[in-house]
């Protein structure tokens, strides 16, 4: 009898325990989400500053985020420089003046990410890819598509502009 007892709690406690854990909005259990905490998801940020991006006839338009360090890059604006190429994946370009930096990995890199390396390497992405690096992110291109082709090869000129500029 005592067997059956311990069996009935065990399996009572086993399910109380799973109903717990479930992660159906009634509990107070966050969904899970292959999105590390800190970094907010870049189709989900609508609401930011426009910045226009050339690249010799190309432009693009992008969504500043809302933080410490997209407001000091904003402040730097207007501004063109010659980033170079790294990795097949991305243009960079080491600035003079650092910005304040709130790096968290991201996991997955996007094609029109804006990030910050350390506290001076301003980050241009162009393709998508998976990565354990740690960045700031300052902003996304609303829509990448042609921008790999714009960027080219080697260094490219490339001039931000806020649209009060």
């Amino acid at each position: 009898m005592k067997t059956f007892q311990l069996l009935i709690m065990l399996l009572l406690g086993s399910h109380m325990t799973m109903h717990a854990c479930s992660t159906d909005g009634a509990g107070t259990n966050a969904e899970t989400s292959d999105q590390p905490v800190g970094i907010e998801d870049p189709s989900e940020n609508g609401n930011g500053i426009k910045l226009v991006i050339k690249i010799n006839s190309a432009e693009f338009v992008a969504t500043l985020e809302d933080n410490a360090a997209a407001k000091a890059f904003k402040e730097m604006l207007p501004m063109s420089i010659g980033m170079s190429e790294l990795n097949g994946n991305e243009k960079y370009y080491t600035m003079q003046q650092s910005l304040p930096t709130a790096a968290a990995s991201p996991g997955t890199i996007h094609s029109g990410d804006i990030m910050l390396y350390g506290s001076a390497m301003l980050v241009l992405f162009y393709k998508t890819f998976a990565t354990s690096y740690s960045y700031t992110r300052i902003g996304r291109v609303d829509d990448p598509s042609g921008l790999e082709r714009a960027l080219g090869n080697g260094i490219v000129t490339i001039t931000f502009v806020t649209n009060d500029n």
